[in-house]
């Protein structure tokens, strides 16, 4: 098995990134990979995504294991490199990150998830698998008030309910169980100004049309483009193909 990836991240219509990517990948098709949305305003964000995403990827490197339990313990190393750096600098209190967790590894998969930067699996060339988000639309969509597509603009889109670097005790999603991976799979990562004007139908026509994860990103940024107002959000996705060897 193979893996290969491709990231991108704009600024979108603002003055400031606040989104961040990274990803280390070994020899032996394993790897992981992170994106993350910083929250905060005043410089706040981006250095919240940042951190994030650092902490994730030092925390695998010392311990590339594949389990829920490393996972959440990754997750639970960045929100606290968050709450942190809230203390260290008085400018940086507000601070918070959304985060997206992928690790790949013996031909499975493992998840997990803070806010609503979202995940989505495809096999045969279908979304599979896709996270929930931790917002206040997600709730109403749970609780039968709305559906899944009319998170995409609804009014309280950004209301989270969860975030690293919340105080309290943090609360994120985890796989409960490995997910069985094979050549054909595909991945996206991908923060809310990046699913919010590429719809699922769009992810799985245009990964038809793609040959690798680069040719993948830029035929749904080019759909992203043509949506989204010119002050529309940053945008972060990263994308993985599983290939057969």
């Amino acid at each position: 098995m193979k893996l290969s990836h491709a990231t991108l991240s704009a600024p979108g219509g603002r003055k400031v990134n606040e989104d961040a990517a990274q990803s280390l990948v070994l020899a032996n098709a394993q790897g992981c990979w992170v994106v993350a949305d910083g929250l905060g305003g005043h410089g706040g964000g981006d250095v919240a995504s940042n951190v994030a995403v650092h902490s994730v990827i030092a925390a695998y490197q010392t311990k590339p294991e594949l389990s829920g339990e490393q996972l959440g313990n990754i997750l639970v190393l960045a929100h606290h490199a968050i709450l942190q750096g809230q203390q260290d600098n008085d400018r940086l209190s507000a601070m918070r990150s959304t985060v997206v967790v992928l690790m790949v590894q013996d031909a499975r998969a493992w998840w997990a998830h803070v806010g609503d930067s979202r995940l989505y699996h495809f096999a045969n060339g279908l979304v599979v698998h896709q996270t929930k988000d931790h917002s206040v639309p997600q709730v109403m969509v749970d609780a039968g008030d709305i559906s899944p597509d009319d998170i995409r603009h609804h009014e309280d889109r950004n209301r989270l309910t969860r975030s690293l670097g919340n105080h309290g005790k943090l609360r994120t999603t985890v796989l409960d169980h490995a997910v069985p991976v094979a050549g054909g799979d595909a991945f996206l990562l991908c923060t809310d100004g990046f699913w919010e004007f590429v719809t699922e139908a769009d992810m799985q026509v245009t990964l038809a049309q793609s040959a690798t994860p680069s040719d993948w990103l830029a035929a749904m940024e080019h759909i992203l483009s043509g949506r989204a107002p010119a002050s529309h959000d940053n945008y972060t996705a990263t994308a993985v193909f599983v290939e057969a060897n």
